[in-house]
């Protein structure tokens, strides 16, 4: 049970590690700024997480930046152009809508579009569905064709 609540406990605070007490601002205006856009800013190396989530190198180097600027009194604007500039829109956790990623945002629209089409039109029944009923007559003119094949 010890072993349990050990291995839930390092499972669940390895987040609390991944910024250093070294890196941590003397202003907590700044540090909280800080840690706001480095929650916006994907590890290039982990990439499903935020930098201020990795305990990476390149996370830690790019937390270091992000402090720097905010102490040499950048805008929140202009540190997300510097680190953009220099690893690419891929760092950004939530992609810019433009036409590059105009896909990536309509898409999950579309499928969902589609599924439902795709559902619609099971539960529909076919639109010649009504004239396969067979008259009287045509029924007895199956039957007797199948005594002569029978036969």
């Amino acid at each position: 049970m010890r072993m349990l609540l050990a291995a839930l406990c390092l499972i669940f605070s390895t987040q609390a590690f991944a910024v250093m007490p070294d890196e941590v601002l003397k202003d907590p205006n700044l540090e909280a700024r800080a840690r706001v856009i480095s929650k916006e800013l994907r590890c290039m190396v982990c990439q499903n997480q935020s930098i201020d989530d990795s305990d990476a190198q390149l996370a830690k180097d790019l937390r270091v930046i992000v402090r720097e600027r905010l102490t040499a009194g950048d805008t929140d604007a202009a540190i997300f152009a510097f680190v953009e500039a220099r690893y690419g829109e891929f760092v950004l956790l939530k992609p810019r809508i433009n036409a590059h990623t105009i896909v990536l945002w309509i898409s999950p629209v579309f499928i969902v579009l589609a599924g439902l089409v795709l559902i619609w039109r099971r539960k529909t029944p076919a639109i010649g569905a009504a004239s396969l009923i067979l008259t009287q007559d045509e029924e007895a003119s199956i039957e007797s064709l199948l005594k002569d094949y029978k036969a």
